[in-house]
């Protein structure tokens, strides 16, 4: 496993000659972790640029290829990154890393092929991270490829262009320049990985959080279905942000920093200093604990816009509309991704009624006495447990369920992950990850999982991952075998199979 910085990105002296690839702006050199051929090799090659650095006249213009390089570009560390700043201590470990060129990749193969570029055509994993669309690294050690190595898979992770300069609409820009950054990612994959020993006809997307609803958004773009042949997407989170409230959204920045809503207007105003002032300018004024809660149930401030262009239509529909329903979808949600939030809430929110706390979230009374039906048990367990509950299900549980219903009879599959962290208390947002990826010894883990985490679990959902990325198929029935058909991983030993009932409770909180 990898940390910026550390020797373990440098190979030891007498390990296996360093890995030099060909990429098509020119060759790479990566190092070993492991012996080349063994069951544990893994090669990694990091900080590939896929794109120019979207400074200066790049700012809030679409990706434009690398320049290429002569000789052998060094990708033994992490390239630098569009997150900037030390982010503290966050529930997956993504740090920031300065520099301009952050349009990058990050490569882990199992085997390098000859000079000739023919290998072992290995399936792709290419990862897209969380972090709301405004935070978010590619270089965290928990997005290691190295476990998915051991299984036969090339594992990529990309980067994107974050908050405003990646999402906000804009004059004088085109939008959605974060969509356009994934695809480029992927249009760069589609060129050379082939000569990381991967095959270009068999690359799954996966994305956590944002990046999973950035996965599904590209599931719903008819410009990307040749990039990819299925989609992972664990706790998703659309964004979808109608134009005309990302217009708003552009002139209240604006004018918090005294510039012109223009691309020319921004690009004079430093990229920290529009990342400061970007969540105030999407809050609308808020405060107390709806300032907590709005974005979410809002919707997220920053993120793809349904320009009517590079996101024709909202991703849902596109999906009702039968954009990609030839390819494979594996989605789900922890229970509680949002409820240890408020853990935090004031005291006084425990003194407040669940069915009057409620009516801050939801306006429709019909909906909220439906919900307050459904969710008997959470309601005992406190206000803060209920309106926990009932953000988690309107930003990421119901639409696990609305998108399986809007793919018809599309290949998909949706799972539940149940199993309570004793260090959150809760099966809160981001604690699946670590088991997807069967990294439990990382040092950061603990933090979100506890000392002792099942180390039963993570070998199994890893092996579910690597048998959807290898076969398009996770081994349980699909959502329309026996309608609502979900899979269930960590409820306890009476409750890890499959159920129809694991999102009941979710009501469709659109």
């Amino acid at each position: 496993m990898i940390t910026p910085g550390s020797a373990d990105t440098v190979p030891a002296e007498g390990a296996a000659a360093a890995p030099v690839v060909a990429t098509t702006a020119g060759l790479v050199r990566g190092f070993w972790r492991g012996r080349p051929g063994g069951p544990d090799a893994s090669a990694a090659f990091l900080g590939i640029p896929f794109a120019a650095a979207p400074v200066g006249a790049l700012r809030f213009a679409a990706p434009q290829d690398p320049d290429p390089w002569t000789g052998v570009r060094d990708a033994t560390t992490y390239g630098p990154t569009p997150q900037r700043g030390d982010k503290g201590e966050t529930l997956i470990p993504e740090p920031s890393i300065p520099g301009d060129a952050t349009l990058n990749v990050n490569v882990f193969t199992p085997a390098v092929p000859g000079p000739d570029a023919t290998g072992p055509d290995l399936p792709v994993l290419v990862w897209i991270h969380g972090g709301g669309y405004v935070d978010g690294s590619p270089a965290s050690p928990w997005y290691d490829g190295g476990t998915f190595n051991r299984d036969g898979v090339v594992f990529v992770a990309l980067s994107y262009r974050l908050g405003f300069d990646g999402f906000g609409l804009v004059d004088g820009a085109p939008a959605n320049r974060g969509v356009l950054d994934w695809i480029a990612g992927l249009e760069w994959v589609r060129r050379n990985i082939a000569a990381f020993g991967g095959d270009p006809s068999r690359v799954t997307i996966a994305g956590q959080s944002a990046g999973g609803g950035g996965v599904l958004t590209l599931l719903g773009l008819e410009r990307a279905q040749h990039l990819f042949h299925s989609v992972l997407a664990a706790s998703p989170a659309l964004a979808d942000v109608d134009a005309d409230t990302a217009r708003g959204r552009t002139s209240r920045l604006a004018e918090m920093l005294g510039c012109a809503p223009t691309a020319d207007g921004f690009r004079t105003i430093p990229e920290r200093q529009v990342m400061r002032a970007q969540p105030k300018a999407a809050l609308r004024g808020a405060t107390g604990l709806r300032a907590v809660l709005d974005p979410l149930v809002s919707g997220l401030p920053w993120g793809p816009v349904v320009d009517g262009d590079v996101v024709p239509r909202p991703t849902v529909e596109a999906l009702r509309a039968g954009i990609g329903s030839g390819k494979a979808l594996l989605l789900g949600a922890t229970d509680d991704e949002y409820t240890p939030v408020l853990d935090h809430a004031p005291r006084a929110l425990r003194f407040v009624p669940a069915a009057l706390a409620l009516r801050l979230l939801c306006r429709d009374r019909v909906v909220r006495r439906a919900y307050l039906a459904a969710n008997l048990p959470q309601r005992r367990r406190g206000t803060a447990a209920l309106l926990g509950r009932f953000v988690s299900d309107r930003v990421f549980r119901s639409l696990v369920v609305q998108a399986a219903e809007a793919r018809g009879a599309a290949p998909t599959w949706t799972y539940r992950f149940a199993w309570v962290s004793p260090a959150k208390g809760w099966s809160s947002h981001c604690v699946d990850v670590p088991f997807w990826f069967d990294v439990l010894a990382e040092p950061h883990v603990p933090a979100l999982t506890g000392p002792t985490p099942p180390q039963r679990l993570a070998t199994e959902m890893h092996a579910v991952a690597a048998a959807f990325v290898r076969d398009g198929d996770p081994g349980w029935p699909a959502w329309r075998t026996d309608p609502g058909i979900s899979r269930v991983f960590g409820g306890g030993p009476a409750e890890e199979v499959l159920s129809t009932t694991a999102f009941d409770g979710a009501l469709p909180l659109v």
